[in-house]
């Protein structure tokens, strides 16, 4: 059985969108860090902002997509909120699309 890379992750977590931005969470910088040890995937996350309630289906979302990858037998996504996400932790193209 194959192992996920980190890429297959971040590739994977392209479907998790902002449904008020509509961009997804890896343009918006909001993956601060994926991990992988054996066939589980940690995936540390946050949201545009502390009062967000979208947190509880964001992290069913990211269980859904990366529990698809090969490999993956465990998917356990964290929020945090520090360090607090900036406009400048987006990619160049989500900066462009929401006119920074």
């Amino acid at each position: 059985m194959s192992m996920p890379t980190v890429d297959d992750v971040e590739e994977a977590l392209t479907n998790v969108i902002d449904p008020e931005l509509g961009l997804d969470f890896v343009e918006l910088g909001l993956i601060y860090a994926i991990e992988i040890e054996e066939d589980e995937v940690y995936v540390t996350f946050t949201l545009t902002s502390a009062g967000c309630p979208i947190g509880p289906q964001v992290a069913d979302q990211i269980r859904e997509y990366v529990a698809e990858l090969e490999g993956v037998a465990k998917v356990h996504p964290k929020m945090v909120f520090s360090p607090p996400w900036t406009p400048e932790l987006m990619s160049e193209d989500a900066k462009f699309a929401l006119g920074y």
